[in-house]
C-alpha cells in the first residue's frame, strides 16, 4: 500500500471571520473551532431537510442588520459557517485540495492527485500574480482561441 505524504493544513478558526468582540458571538461560538472551506460543499440534502439551517441562516443575517452589520466583516462567508455550525463533517484532504491560491508550498503532484482542487486565495491561475508550478492544472482546460478568453487577456 502506497503512503500518501501528510498534507499541512491552514488552519482557519472561527475567529477569523466572526466578530468576539461583540457578545452575540462571543456567547454562540468558540472563537479556537476549526472554520471550513465554504465555498466547497457536499450536502446529505435529506439531513439537510430534517434542520433549520435556512432559518438559523435568515435570523443570523437578521442580528447582524440589527447589530449595525457589526458581527462579521461584510463580504466574507460568516452567515454560512454560522447556519451550518454543528452539521459540518470532514473530508479527506485529498478529496478537496484547498490553497492553490495562496500556498506557495502546494505541489503540482500532489494537486494533480486530488478529487477537487480550488484555488482559493488571491494567487488565481488565470492572473499574472499565479503560482507559476500550479497554472497548468488550469490553463490544461482553457480554449486559448476562444473570443471571451482572448478578450480577456488570458494567456496560458
Amino acid at each position: 500500500m502506497q503512503r500518501r505524504r501528510q498534507i499541512r493544513h491552514v488552519s482557519k478558526r472561527l475567529k477569523n471571520y466572526l466578530n468576539f468582540s461583540h457578545p452575540l458571538i462571543s456567547g454562540s461560538f468558540n472563537p479556537e473551532e476549526c472554520a471550513w472551506a465554504y465555498g466547497m460543499n457536499i450536502f446529505d440534502l435529506d439531513a439537510w431537510r430534517k434542520t433549520n439551517i435556512k432559518e438559523t441562516y435568515h435570523e443570523w443575517i437578521h442580528k447582524n442588520l440589527e447589530s449595525d452589520l457589526s458581527l462579521w466583516q461584510l463580504g466574507t462567508l460568516p452567515p454560512g459557517l454560522i447556519a451550518f455550525h454543528g452539521h459540518v463533517h470532514t473530508i479527506d484532504p485529498y478529496w478537496h485540495m484547498l490553497g492553490l491560491g495562496y500556498q506557495e508550498n502546494k505541489t503540482r503532484e500532489d494537486a494533480e492527485k486530488a478529487v477537487v482542487i480550488h484555488f482559493n486565495g488571491r494567487a488565481k491561475p488565470w492572473l499574472d500574480i499565479a503560482f507559476p508550478h500550479l497554472r497548468p492544472l488550469w490553463t490544461k482546460y482553457i480554449d486559448f482561441s476562444d473570443k471571451y478568453i482572448k478578450a480577456c487577456n488570458i494567456r496560458p
